[in-house]
């Protein structure tokens, strides 16, 4: 297991904990009374850009 091997287990790594901290989010924004469409752009959002859509609903979620 190479650098090859290091470098494809930390990529996968990254890509479980985006899809992993998306599902949190849109349970989080149904758990928090959010309707579905809602839930399903914070999904979206975090998937696509995984950093600044996490932040983002961070930011809004308490409102």
């Amino acid at each position: 297991m190479g650098i090859f091997g290091v470098v494809l287990l930390f990529i996968a790594g990254i890509f479980l904990l985006n899809i992993i901290t998306s599902v949190w989010a849109y349970r989080d924004s149904i758990r928090k009374g959010n309707s579905k469409e809602f839930a399903l752009i914070v999904l979206i959002g975090t998937l696509f850009f995984p950093i600044v859509g996490l932040i983002v609903y961070l930011i809004i979620r308490n409102n």
